[in-house]
């Protein structure tokens, strides 16, 4: 039995229902940090469930694991087995078809990556012209009339504040601020922010792309958040937040203020609800086994 609609059907409903649902959810915003891998794992769940169906509509009467060992065999790779000197073309294709669509995310991510990087080493330049670094602060402090706050992450990586935002807020606010840039320094966020836009690069007309690269950059935010939170209280972090709602970060950049602070700071101040054990333990759960459907699926034990 050929399992290439059962694996087209599982991809439409982690690509179209399932960012539905998170989106509608309350708890990802509760739990930052585990919606993140959620998000990160239908990702992952969904480029292996479609390039396993490509696999399987290229062996239309053989399960997965039997057309990639027939290659392996066809190669002399498999043990014990004799080379065959002539492996069909539904062999090759078994392989090509899955490889050609994980060489495809992979080579975007690293597009993706490279490009952000080339911006920040050409903002890094700029800020060496004009900005001051503060050993106090461990930030470069750009003059300029707007409180701002951002960092440039990566190898060499950069904290950014602003002189306006030095001289408007108060020492722990400040500190709050720097905090949660560090977060997103010490998380390599950027990573993610990668992920999430060579997911939607590959399958832009997907809905789990679109909804994944939005909220994965408020998640990311909510983290940083949560991280500065664990060292300053919530009045002196969101204070700090509203003060620089205004401020705007670089491409390629993580910002304490800007279309995010709002939301941010109504979770802040507002009533403060873990998940249940139970709900995160399941969640968790099902992030972990997610990936694993499709090969589940395409493959299943015992055959």
């Amino acid at each position: 039995m050929n399992a290439a609609p059962t694996l087209l059907g599982y991809a439409a409903v982690v690509g179209v229902a399932t960012p539905r649902l998170m989106v509608r959810s309350a708890w990802p915003h509760r739990a930052p940090a585990l919606a993140a891998v959620v998000w990160l794992a239908l990702m992952v769940s969904f480029t292996l469930a479609t390039a396993l169906a490509a696999s399987q509509l290229a062996t239309r009467t053989e399960h997965l694991h039997a057309g990639l060992v027939g290659l392996l065999h066809a190669c002399g790779l498999a043990a014990g087995t004799p080379v065959v000197p002539n492996p069909t073309t539904a062999d090759q294709l078994a392989l090509a078809m899955p490889l050609a669509v994980v060489t495809a995310f992979a080579g975007a991510f690293l597009f993706h990556l490279t490009r952000a990087g080339l911006m920040r080493a050409r903002h890094r330049d700029r800020l060496d012209m004009v900005g001051v670094r503060s050993d106090r602060l461990r930030a470069t402090v750009l003059p300029h009339g707007t409180p701002a706050a951002y960092c440039l992450p990566g190898l060499r990586s950069r904290i950014v504040v602003s002189d306006a935002a030095v001289r408007l807020l108060t020492e722990e606010q400040l500190d709050a601020v720097l905090e949660h840039e560090r977060a997103h320094i010490a998380g390599r966020h950027h990573l993610l922010i990668a992920a999430a836009q060579a997911f939607a690069t590959v399958f832009p007309w997907v809905p789990l792309a679109r909804r994944a690269r939005e909220e994965l950059a408020v998640l990311l935010e909510m983290i940083a958040d949560d991280r500065a939170l664990r060292s300053h209280s919530h009045e002196v972090l969101a204070t700090a937040m509203y003060e620089m709602a205004a401020g705007r970060a670089p491409k390629g950049a993580f910002g304490a203020g800007g279309s995010t602070a709002l939301l941010r700071m109504k979770r802040i101040l507002g009533p403060r609800r873990a998940p249940h054990p139970a709900l995160w333990g399941s969640v968790a759960s099902v992030a972990l086994a997610v990936p694993l459907l499709p090969l589940l699926v395409a493959c299943p034990p015992g055959l």
